[in-house]
């Protein structure tokens, strides 16, 4: 059983639940990263603890090590890293791009060399979705092109194209899998005539659920949401939305205001590891000296672990001196903040005042960090 039902609407922003065999996904929703297997820093536990109902793991990475069989051999991807929620797995075509060495493309797929290792590889739709099928991912995406901006509208028009071979492909060897899902993603850059035909493609061929790809890959927030602007409603209103690694919360809070279901971003783990914090004031850079005799929690208004029980000089001392609870305590307290997030626009949806929640989400950052007194 793979089911989306929206159950509120306020303007072109959404709620609703994505029903899964392995449980509910509420929407708008935002996946916690686990590329490797692992969202870094992070247990399982924890995660789930923030209010992630989902994980996006990566066909690429996981076909490079330890590899999709093996992953099989060991009772599939949620067992091995021990997840019981819903799993979605990126496709593998946006690493290929931005990761492989020595890359080639074809109309059968790409060649490419490893960047862990220089072993040749051939990745596939076909293949792309053996490797899905192997891990036992939930949400399965479609394998495309994705070519990064700027561009000339020859090569992205010829990108998207080829995308759409490759999900009608995809469609193909998927195949009948129930209580699975496989997404098509829309490609066409910043072209609003490509993105149209694109939609159009995916509808044709028919999948589970859509997703915006081609975007936050260099062109600006303007630009990103110029094209949100007119790209979600292209795509069918009974089917999730889902716009592929965005990101930071202006983003996530624009991306949602019009009309985006789910997104993805390595943003949050990412900063706890590099010693950014991020608030409802906006970004906490931790590793400034003015934290370290400063006995407040990051957010007084946060209820996480991190917040709850360490002071931000805890915290600067522990990143200077190079300590592993550092990244464990900036990236749970962060993923708590997304997870929160999302839960307050959940809220503003249902309740029909979207506008407003935007207005003081604005206007908390505009603010600023607290100062001490």
């Amino acid at each position: 059983m793979f089911r989306f039902t929206l159950t509120a609407t306020d303007g072109p922003a959404r709620a609703g639940v994505i029903e899964t065999p392995r449980g509910a996904i509420r929407t708008p929703a935002f996946m916690p990263v686990g590329t490797a297997a692992t969202v870094k820093a992070m247990l399982p536990e924890s995660v789930a603890a923030t209010g992630a109902d989902v994980l996006l793991g990566n066909t690429y990475h996981l076909m490079l090590r330890p590899g999709a069989e093996r992953v099989a051999r060991l009772g599939g991807l949620h067992r091995f890293m021990n997840w019981e929620k819903p799993i979605l797995t990126d496709s593998g075509g946006f690493q290929v791009m931005s990761l492989a060495e020595l890359r080639k493309l074809g109309e059968e797929g790409v060649r490419f060399r490893s960047h862990v290792d220089g072993s040749a590889h051939f990745l596939t739709p076909e293949r792309s979705m053996e490797i899905q099928r192997l891990l036992g991912s939930d949400i399965v995406m479609a394998f495309d092109e994705c070519p990064a901006l700027p561009a000339p509208r020859d090569t992205i028009a010829a990108s998207m194209a080829l995308s759409m071979r490759w999900a009608q492909r995809s469609r193909d060897a998927f195949g009948d899998r129930p209580g699975h899902a496989l997404f098509g993603i829309q490609q066409g850059g910043l072209e609003r005539d490509l993105r149209e035909e694109s939609a159009a493609a995916l509808k044709a061929i028919g999948f589970d659920g859509y997703a915006i790809g081609g975007l936050a890959v260099g062109e600006g927030q303007a630009a990103m949401f110029g094209v949100l602007d007119y790209a979600t409603a292209m795509l069918p209103a009974d089917r999730p939305r889902y716009l592929m690694g965005v990101g930071k919360p202006d983003d996530i809070v624009g991306a949602v205001k019009r009309g985006v279901d789910m997104m993805d971003c390595v943003l949050p783990t990412r900063s706890g590891r590099t010693g950014q914090a991020l608030t409802r004031r906006g970004a906490v850079n931790i590793k400034n000296a003015r934290h370290a005799e400063d006995p407040r929690p990051l957010d007084p208004d946060c209820a996480c672990p991190c917040c709850r029980g360490y002071s931000r000089a805890y915290l600067h001392h522990v990143f200077k001196s190079g300590e592993i609870i550092a990244s464990m305590l900036l990236t749970w307290h962060n993923l708590h903040y997304f997870q929160e997030l999302m839960a307050e626009m959940r809220a503003a949806i249902a309740e029909g005042r979207f506008s407003a929640f935007e207005a003081a989400f604005g206007a908390r950052r505009a603010e600023g960090d607290i100062p001490r007194e």
